[in-house]
């Protein structure tokens, strides 16, 4: 082949790879140039499954894909298979005086009076073998043999980078796709009913409330003071509605200046106020076709309320200093922890807006008017956070626990959260005790469990180390006086004078 015909078929086959981004296409038109200009009778291209290691034809010219379709090799099996494991090019002047030659696709039936060369070359870059090309010649001598071997052998890396560019965009976009799964169940999951802990008859109120809401499209008001988990409702509702395939868009009315929040949630024109030099989506624009939670809808300036009325009234709205209404069809979550009637009452929030926010209220009770979920909140919280620093803590001790009951909570579930992950961090023993706890927990007035003195402070810690060690071994005396390090009779003593039984562990 003269030179300018090597440079026509390498630029014919570059061509050919960087028109088609898929791999069966570019491949079959690699195998037709390649055809007619090398005088192929056959050409096969082989692709490794990286997962099994199985090889595989791909693309075949001259070989129907029926036969093609279910033959596999194995690395080191004939002469594909060889080529694939060692990545050398092999070459067989006759293929009817090889003895490896497998011909597994059963298309070679030599013609009276003729024979064929067979030419295998690997595809690979580097070090890594990705498949290989064959193509099956009329025998022309050992020349013609080698200057096919070195051409194909270009045309093969030419291939490599071609096949690998694919797999490796193929394996990122399937990467892409399992993590766009895993994060969506992961919310599913994360917002479901079932992480809302509370078995108290308020948080049973509230669970059939979100269950009731969540398939229709009724603005909800949520209520509640701060940090007793108004958001997270928010979340289920949504998760948990036919939107949930939409954005969930979230905004702090409180957290946004009155001069900013419009333009937040709606939006603006390029030009309209200083400092807008470029068109802004607002949030309803983001949400639309799902759902926008307006948190601390109470802090929300009086002027905002005017156009958020309209939005939900008209169902359009336009972004700050444009002319033209946008149409939306989104679902308001609201949420506060203000008395909107008082508020209402002085004028500092609209009533006709607070009719339509309050179509369907759902007040999230208090923690202290839910204390039978303490405990499942603080086992939920401790077994989280355990996982989070690496700890190896069980369980909350009985002291700890009592004092977690009388305390008033005034943060709530949020102040339990920050609670338990305090002491999880600073414990460094088998149980949360109620010297891991805040001091806050410490000083409530009504606590009984908090000692007065220290004599009382010696005899409660003593009795609480009593209690733990019985606990850890089963109402076993000896080996819970082993456990802390006293005698049998020591122990036993103390156990009498603070009126615990052994049996009460067993």
């Amino acid at each position: 082949m003269k030179s300018i015909e090597e440079l026509s078929l390498l630029y014919d086959i570059s061509t050919a790879l960087n028109q088609h981004m898929d791999i069966k296409e570019s491949l079959f038109k690699v195998l037709s140039v390649l055809s007619e200009s090398l005088n192929l009778l056959r050409g096969i291209i082989f692709l490794i499954n990286s997962e099994t290691k199985e090889i595989r034809i791909e693309m075949a010219h001259g070989i129907s894909e029926q036969t093609t379709k279910n033959i596999k090799y194995l690395p080191g099996e004939g002469i594909i298979g060889t080529v694939i494991e060692t990545g050398e090019p092999a070459t067989v002047p006759r293929i009817s005086e090889e003895p490896l030659f497998l011909d597994k696709t059963h298309s070679r039936k030599m013609e009276e009076g003729k024979d064929y060369s067979f030419i295998c070359v690997p595809i690979k870059k580097d070090n890594q073998v990705v498949g290989a090309i064959s193509a099956d010649r009329p025998f022309e001598g050992k020349q013609s043999l080698k200057q096919g071997e070195e051409m194909l052998s270009v045309v093969a890396a030419l291939v490599a980078n071609h096949v690998i560019n694919i797999e490796s965009v193929r394996v990122e976009k399937e990467q892409l796709t399992n993590e766009n799964i895993r994060l969506k169940n992961e919310l599913e999951n994360k917002y479901s009913f079932d992480t809302i802990i509370g078995n108290s008859n308020k948080m049973r109120e509230v669970l059939q409330m979100i269950a009731q809401v969540s398939s229709s499209n009724a603005t909800v008001l949520i209520r509640g003071e701060s940090g007793t988990g108004k958001e997270l409702v928010a979340n289920a509702i949504h998760y948990n509605s036919g939107r949930n395939q939409k954005p969930f868009i979230k905004i702090n009315c409180a957290a946004i200046p009155e001069n900013l929040i419009e333009s937040e949630l709606f939006g603006h024109e390029k030009g309209s106020f200083t400092g807008a030099s470029f068109q802004k989506k607002g949030k309803f624009e983001l949400a639309n076709g799902g759902t926008l939670f307006l948190d601390e809808i109470g802090n929300m300036d009086l002027n905002a309320q005017v156009k958020l009325l309209r939005v939900l009234q008209e169902k359009e709205f336009e972004r700050v200093g444009g002319y033209k209404p946008l149409q939306t069809d989104v679902r308001i979550i609201a949420a506060t922890n203000s008395n909107l009637e008082k508020m209402v009452e002085m004028s500092e929030f609209r009533e006709d807006l607070y009719f339509r926010l309050n179509v369907f209220p759902i007040y999230i009770p208090s923690l202290r008017m839910r204390k039978t979920d303490i405990i499942l909140l603080a086992d939920f919280f401790l077994e989280k956070y355990t996982r989070t620093h690496a700890k190896d803590i069980k369980r909350l001790s009985t002291p700890a626990i009592d004092m977690m009951m009388e305390y008033h909570w005034p943060g709530n579930v949020r102040e339990l959260e920050n609670c338990i992950e305090r002491a999880v961090i600073l414990c460094n023993e088998g149980a949360i005790h109620s010297y891991h706890l805040p001091p806050s927990l410490q000083t409530g007035v009504k606590s009984k469990t908090l000692p007065l003195n220290f004599e009382a402070a010696i005899a409660n810690l003593e009795k609480e180390i009593l209690i733990d060690s019985l606990k850890n071994t089963k109402g076993n005396i000896k080996q819970a006086a082993k456990l802390i390090g006293i005698t049998v009779r020591k122990f036993s003593y103390k156990a009498a004078k603070y009126e615990i039984s052994y049996k009460t562990f067993r």
